[in-house]
């Protein structure tokens, strides 16, 4: 999917001074309708040692919500921010968009970006952290979309994850802030502040930096807020439950802590999205929220990034950092950037074999 057109001598000069042609957007599909729910889910968990029933519950979720996901809507609302913000400042690449699990697949896209001349593109993953779901899936998802497309297919390369670069930490931050001021002074300090993520297979987070770079950009906005009582929680799990998944999940750490007379005021950011969509909806703003109500819990579920103007404008740091010969590389803390280029065993998910050693 194409979202901007230019004359073909204008192409080629951007080419040879950035030594790129477009930008992908690679992210991970939803329904938009009642009746892609369970095909949309069928791609999404083929291959999987996920039970029927959990398929069918999350299905439910989805038809909670009239059968749309809101994540395309959202990737449309961040391609016509980046266009604009690409645009003012440069690089001046097209802006293409390709899904894991639903339309536009990304072998679609790569053909149309094919068609259209594109020799090598710069691809931003819609995923704030390292794992294998996250990141390197989405690597074998384009080489697997490249075979399909075959002679002429565009070469991608990859941003790198930008978990703690200030152009994400810095908007999750303003958002502390301003909702700690909804709280009563005398109970703002003893309010938790609970970030969530997607959990994953202990297997899958034992070969990645998953829970370090987690750990990291949630100290990072909580001691930047000035929010010192904080915790990361995990969420949306969807394996047997023999499998051993990251915990603790969300629901069961708020009944816990209130069961403790530990919780009265809770804030929720769901740090491990970068957009609100159908997980976000429905595991925080249906199913938290209904649990912090029936508790009486006072919660506030915090925003993510979203297309927030600062996060924007860390996208289009990122891509001057791959065209630019002496780069500026942003990054918070101690863990420093993340590098460009995947090693080899980088993310791997036993028992997946290793990508090709040129692999990008």
């Amino acid at each position: 999917m194409s979202t901007s057109e230019q004359p073909a001598n204008e192409q080629a000069e951007i080419h040879q001074e950035t030594g790129y042609d477009a930008v992908l957007i690679v992210s991970f599909g939803g329904p938009e309708g009642p009746d892609e729910v369970l095909p949309f889910l069928e791609n999404v968990l083929r291959g999987k040692n996920v039970p029927h029933e959990r398929m069918l519950e999350v299905a439910e979720h989805y038809q909670h919500f009239g059968g749309v996901s809101p994540i395309n809507e959202q990737n449309r609302q961040l391609i016509a921010a980046l266009e604009a913000e690409l645009a003012e400042h440069g690089p001046h690449l097209r802006v293409y968009w390709g899904n894991r699990n639903w339309n536009p697949l990304l072998a679609d896209t790569l053909r149309k970006m094919r068609d259209d001349g594109v020799q090598r593109a710069i691809a931003f993953f819609t995923s704030s952290f390292s794992s294998y779901s996250g990141c390197r899936q989405y690597r074998e998802d384009i080489m697997r979309a490249q075979e399909e497309v075959g002679e002429g297919t565009p070469q991608v390369d990859k941003l790198r994850v930008f978990f703690n670069h200030p152009g994400f930490i810095e908007p999750l931050v303003e958002s502390v802030k301003e909702h700690r001021k909804q709280i009563s002074p005398e109970a703002r300090d003893d309010s938790l502040l609970m970030f969530t993520a997607h959990s994953i297979p202990l297997s899958m987070a034992q070969n990645c930096r998953y829970e370090a770079q987690l750990q990291e950009a949630c100290r990072l906005v909580a001691e930047q807020s000035g929010h010192s009582r904080w915790e990361l929680v995990y969420q949306s799990r969807s394996g047997p439950p023999q499998q051993p998944w990251l915990e603790p999940d969300v629901c069961d750490r708020i009944t816990a802590l209130h069961e403790a007379d530990k919780l009265s005021d809770l804030m929720i950011l769901p740090i491990g999205f970068i957009s609100d969509h159908m997980e976000v909806l429905f595991d925080l703003d249906t199913e938290a929220a209904e649990l912090c109500e029936e508790l009486g819990v006072c919660m506030q579920r915090l925003p993510t990034v979203g297309t927030h103007p600062r996060f924007i404008r860390m996208i289009r740091e990122l891509i001057e950092e791959r065209v630019n010969e002496d780069p500026q590389r942003q990054a918070l803390g101690d863990l420093g950037p993340s590098h460009d280029v995947c090693p080899v065993d980088c993310c791997l998910y036993t028992p997946k074999p290793p990508l090709p050693a040129n692999a990008s």
